[in-house]
């Protein structure tokens, strides 16, 4: 059971999260237009649109064709936080007149890819989008909700206004105390322990994972921290971080059974220190301060990382990041 907000979902009522019985209203796509591809994945293709009554530019989410509950569930959970602190805004649900077609309209963000952005982040810059960030999950699980796919492809920088969306809901779930989920969730190099040894109760915690591993790109200035070629490797990446000793006892702690045929996987591994991920190119960012965080994130046992609200608020009150530093960033991209 989760240590924070197991009972949200009770609070909030039935009608909060039953997405089995939610009524959709579609809109007809008439009022827009598509202009570009914006990129696409397993579930959907998203394109730049503009929204013909106001010229203002949106993004249009095409979802393919997947069960009408997981549909219902990604609508009921955007329609729930929109409004939230740096939370995606849904603006509108579409659907062709076939009704094969089913799309989200929500807020267009003038994001700033991953891959340039890490290299040249400032103590600023991470203090402040890690912030807004943690924000955004405080709200999100307070409200009883697991996003279940934090990365970097989902967390929409605005550089130039300072501004983060939380995106991409399509695996995001209700919270409920005791309930075994589905680990087939999160990307690769994001998911957390539990996931890789077929844990099936987990809660929030999950999203803290996926927020420690950004965390770890930005100090150390890797495009992603554990970045293995499977699923088996990128247990072997963590244990290879984490230690051994560490990982038996959180199997013994929560009563796992894991079993593998992967010799890599059967070693002892040490615990590594955090500095020695400390180059002379991310000195300046792995301050002690920022690696006593990022070690209260990354940690086997899901009962004992950090939740959002208490991140948020080491982050805000660590010497690593002074007051000073949330306000002087000059913007890098013109």
């Amino acid at each position: 059971m989760s240590r924070v907000h197991a009972d949200a979902n009770a609070i909030l009522g039935k009608s909060w999260y039953d997405y089995d019985n939610f009524r959709i209203d579609w809109s007809p796509p008439d009022r827009y237009e598509i202009v570009r591809r914006l990129g696409g994945g397993k579930y959907s293709e998203v394109f730049e649109g503009v929204d013909m009554l106001n010229s203002e530019r949106c993004v249009i989410k095409v979802l393919k064709p997947v069960a009408a509950k997981k549909i219902k569930r990604e609508i009921k959970v955007l329609r729930n936080l929109t409004g939230g602190p740096n939370v995606i805004a849904l603006l509108d649900v579409v659907r062709d007149p076939s009704a094969r077609y089913h799309s989200l309209v929500m807020e267009y963000v003038e994001a700033v890819d991953w891959k340039r952005l890490f290299p040249i982040l400032t103590e600023g810059d991470i203090k402040h989008f890690t912030c807004q960030l943690l924000l955004a999950l405080s709200h999100v699980h307070e409200h009883g909700v697991m996003h279940r796919d934090v990365k970097p492809a989902n967390v929409m920088i605005d550089y130039q206004r300072r501004q983060l969306r939380l995106i991409d809901w399509g695996l995001a779930e209700f919270y409920h105390p005791n309930v075994d989920y589905h680990i087939r969730v999160g990307s690769r190099y994001y998911k957390a322990p539990e996931l890789l040894v077929n844990y099936k109760y987990y809660d929030y915690s999950l999203d803290m994972w996926s927020v420690g591993c950004m965390f770890a790109s930005m100090i150390f200035r890797k495009e992603h921290f554990f970045r293995g070629s499977d699923n088996d490797d990128q247990l072997l990446k963590i244990m290879k971080a984490l230690g051994t000793e560490l990982f038996d006892l959180y199997l013994k702690t929560y009563n796992i059974h894991f079993e593998t045929e992967i010799d890599n996987l059967l070693i002892n591994y040490p615990k590594q220190p955090w500095t020695r991920f400390i180059t002379a190119e991310n000195r300046h960012l792995a301050s002690q301060d920022a690696l006593d965080l990022l070690d209260k994130l990354l940690r086997y046992d899901h009962g004992q990382r950090l939740t959002a609200k208490e991140c948020h608020g080491e982050l805000f009150l660590t010497g690593h990041f002074g007051v000073d530093f949330f306000f002087s960033s000059t913007p890098i991209f013109q």
